[in-house]
């Protein structure tokens, strides 16, 4: 495996925050809490005078459409080379920025296969000392993330009677809740399964009848209607399962597509939103107990000619959803959470394709398809653009989602690595 740095350098920037700290960390799919959403304060404010420099890029990471995590002054990201699929971490400088990053270890976890876009997807989900990743074969496997040492693995397909919905392979994040691992196998007797984090073990199985196998999404918890619960997208739309024993609580099928489900889910105390693409749409369902089962009640659907987000996620800011809008398109839009009432649009984004989007202190970052970033402030007073910069050497579809910890924005473009600062200069 190839590793080597690129225009490495600090670029007179102050470089005073500390790892470890809250800001620092970005340990799992979409942030610390699922949603898109840094934990982060005092970042620039504007890219119209000056786009923030890049401190340093590095190779080695593999062919991949995988964000990284960022933990413990360690960056882990999974890749495909020689035919296999790896995880691979690498430890940051200290102080934050001040020189590129240096390979820990790096572990095969499954073969490589073509399925389309080749190259992995999953985002490592870390958990104390271990990590937890997936391949596009449906290998999940519990890493030591000190060591990179597998600590167990099994397959979704072979062991689950997992399958996707479509052809382009497993793309989830695995979820960490208390002592259990939860995955998507997507089969019909497994459609989610918890297991044991430590061993993995089963603990149980959620048979979803006519489930059409995963979705490209990924888990999150929900407190809705008084009971924890598993969201996510399956082939079939909607589903939700009891966090404590698996046992199927709702449904909601109208936000699915035949090809491809793929935005995470976003939740807020009794409600969950869904969107997805191929002229589909988006909705918003209210969780109600009934007895011992829970009511998914539409609040609203909005059809693809209003909203739908092919992929790269939404995000909630207050009362307001942001993201991008449109099939293969990332179109600013800003509507409004409990209404569906679209606050603005933008007819054209300042990049072209689908955008990811991640939201942190006070503005939106939007990474479309073509390698254009864009900063956007969070407003529903109207849209705001704030500057833009293009990420280098882009050839593949350019759609990781922007991660941000400790002032610097990490950005993952297939075999490359690169790290750019949003701190003020001092």
């Amino acid at each position: 495996m190839r590793f080597s740095l690129i225009g490495v350098g600090l670029l007179g920037v102050a470089l005073q925050l500390t790892l470890g700290a809250d800001h620092s960390t970005w340990p799992q799919w979409r942030g610390p809490n699922r949603d898109g959403i840094a934990p982060a304060e005092g970042l620039v404010k504007s890219w119209k005078d000056q786009s923030p420099p890049l401190l340093w890029s590095v190779k080695g990471m593999g062919r991949g459409f995988a964000s990284p995590s960022i933990v413990d002054g360690f960056a882990y990201t999974t890749g495909e080379a020689n035919d296999q699929q790896f995880v691979i971490a690498l430890k940051l400088a200290s102080p934050p920025g001040s020189s590129a990053p240096t390979v820990a270890w790096q572990t095969p976890i499954s073969k490589g296969v073509d399925v389309g876009y080749r190259g992995s997807r999953c985002t490592p989900t870390i958990d104390g000392n271990l990590l937890f990743a997936t391949s596009t074969t449906g290998e999940i496997a519990c890493l030591d993330r000190t060591t990179g040492k597998i600590v167990w693995s099994k397959n979704m397909a072979e062991q689950f009677g997992g399958k996707m919905m479509s052809v382009w392979g497993f793309s989830e994040s695995p979820l960490i809740d208390g002592n259990k691992v939860v995955i998507t196998p997507g089969g019909d007797d497994a459609a989610i399964v918890a297991l044991d984090k430590k061993t993995g073990e089963v603990i149980w199985k959620s048979a979803i009848k006519d489930a059409k196998g995963a979705a490209y999404s990924s888990l999150v918890v929900s407190e809705g209607a008084g009971i924890r619960q598993y969201v996510t997208l399956l082939g079939r739309g909607l589903v939700s399962v009891d966090a404590k024993d698996g046992k199927l609580l709702w449904t909601y099928d109208k936000v699915a597509n035949g090809t491809a489900n793929i935005p995470t889910p976003i939740v807020k105390g009794d409600y969950v939103f869904a969107s997805t693409g191929y002229q589909t749409g988006a909705a918003l369902v209210q969780l109600e107990k009934k007895g011992d089962k829970v009511n998914a009640k539409e609040v609203y659907f909005l059809g693809p000619k209003v909203l739908q987000n092919h992929h790269g996620g939404m995000v909630l800011i207050g009362d307001y959803l942001y993201g991008g809008n449109g099939h293969n398109e990332g179109n600013p839009i800003c509507v409004e959470f409990l209404t569906g009432k679209v606050a603005w649009r933008e007819r054209r984004g300042p990049g072209t394709g689908s955008a990811a989007v991640t939201f942190a202190d006070g503005n939106l970052y939007f990474r479309y398809e073509n390698g254009i970033v864009a900063l956007i402030k969070a407003t529903p007073e109207g849209y705001r653009e704030l500057g833009t910069f293009e990420i280098p050497d882009v050839n593949d579809p350019s759609w990781p989602h922007p991660v941000i910890a400790d002032g610097l924005l990490f950005l993952r473009e297939q075999d490359s690595l690169h790290c750019y600062d949003l701190r003020p200069k001092k």
